[in-house]
């Protein structure tokens, strides 16, 4: 079965994953104990019904978080393709939203004390993620859409999301595989290109004019040509590849959008431009 277990400090979108992962069809569940996980996949996964399972763990159990380090072996033991997603952000963005909602931390007391204890407790489930996203930054449609993009396995294949964006906002916690594209001549610095973007066709030419962008864009293929049959044999279901520029919004968009034209006759590809819109006059 695929198995993914959601955690993470609260406030930090996990529900909003689950969520996500319920309109992929997962049959979720929050806040089961971890001693009673085992027997829950094991009656699941005698039921026959599905194969595709979404855990909700996170501090609400923290009496039993000493149990994480052993369970996620366990199960890949038994079989199972287990992934498990770390959803942190800044505290003062935690303390906002905690504010915001109006809602107690589940540890009480006060939000930043709480969260500072809350990391230290998930700290073992944090070290076993395989992926770790900063929400900081992501509006809840955002969360949705990468985690989307990242479980919407199909036939068994590989889910592959292309990603552009800007080193000056951060880099996509998600990414599997991270590229800088800063080394190429910039349009920002081109008057007539300024305020376009890379999904241009001025844009577009400008980049991809460049002998070194091909050549980029050849290596980069390879690679993938490499690693793609190699990562579906070890049983991963997704992989996120991110170039990133500056802003997000000239060189990596164009970038993607030729890699996906590329990769798209033989790979079935998910393209999100992270920061195209920012900045935007």
């Amino acid at each position: 079965m695929q198995l993914v277990v959601v955690t993470g400090i609260s406030g930090a979108g996990k529900s909003t994953v689950l969520n996500a992962l319920e309109d992929l069809d997962y049959f979720c569940v929050d806040n089961l104990p971890l001693p009673l996980v085992p027997t829950f996949v094991q009656l699941f996964e005698a039921a026959k019904e599905r194969e595709k399972l979404g855990l909700g763990i996170d501090v609400r159990g923290s009496e039993f978080l000493g149990d994480a380090k052993k369970l996620v072996p366990e199960l890949r033991a038994r079989g199972h393709h287990v992934d498990v997603l770390f959803c942190e952000a800044p505290d003062d963005v935690i303390v906002r939203r905690f504010s915001q909602t109006r809602r107690k931390h589940p540890l009480g007391g006060s939000v930043r004390e709480a969260v500072a204890r809350e990391r230290e407790l998930l700290r073992e489930l944090r070290d076993l993620a395989d992926t770790v996203i900063d929400t900081g930054s992501l509006t809840v449609h955002e969360l949705k859409a990468i985690a989307q993009a990242r479980y919407a396995r199909k036939d068994g294949g590989l889910s592959i999301t292309l990603e552009s964006f800007g080193f000056k906002y951060g880099v996509p916690t998600e990414a599997d595989l991270m590229l800088d594209a800063r080394f190429l001549p910039n349009p920002y610095f081109v008057e007539r290109l300024t305020g376009k973007t890379g999904l241009e066709a001025e844009v577009s030419e400008f980049v991809l004019g460049e002998a070194d962008a091909q050549t980029l864009l050849e290596h980069v293929q390879r690679l993938l040509d490499f690693l793609l049959p190699r990562f579906q044999r070890e049983g991963k279901t997704y992989v996120t590849v991110a170039i990133g520029c500056t802003g997000g919004r000239h060189r990596s968009v164009a970038l993607v959008a030729e890699l996906a034209r590329r990769l798209s006759p033989r790979v079935a590809c998910t393209v999100r431009h992270r920061d195209v819109e920012r900045g935007a006059t």
